[in-house]
């Protein structure tokens, strides 16, 4: 079956980096898709990055444009998120997500609905 693993959350000062990793298995990816999300405490699940398989295009939510960079490695079925510059505001738990569906415009995959496959989730933890 699909499974999504996510790796490489922790504790980091603000102003510095981490780079989350999701392994997927189970799953030839072709006109897939990969999001990050993530969920701070008291708070909704909310987007956070998009990658689609073929073509690469990216998509970001605007709270993490210019600080976040997602990007694939085909072989090793692996998105990464690289979170530079971090603040405390993006302490959360961070899920990655596969939408095993094309959609016509990166946007959509801004709803946590369109996916089907989740990971366990990993704790990013910034201190200020």
């Amino acid at each position: 079956q699909v499974q999504l693993v996510e790796s490489g959350g922790g504790l980091v000062q603000a102003g510095g980096s981490l780079r989350l990793s999701c392994a997927v298995s189970g799953r030839t990816l072709f006109m897939d898709t990969v999001g990050w999300f993530r969920q701070a405490p008291g708070k909704e699940r909310e987007f956070v990055a998009a990658i689609r398989w073929t073509g690469g295009s990216t998509y970001y939510a605007d709270s993490v444009k210019g600080r976040f960079t997602i990007a694939r490695d085909n072989p090793k079925n692996t998105v990464y998120l690289q979170m530079n510059s971090l603040t405390p505001e993006d302490t959360a738990v961070y899920y990655c997500a596969l939408d095993p569906s094309y959609r016509p415009t990166m946007s959509l995959y801004r709803e946590s609905s369109r996916y089907g496959y989740w990971g366990q989730g990993t704790q990013v933890t910034v201190s200020s």
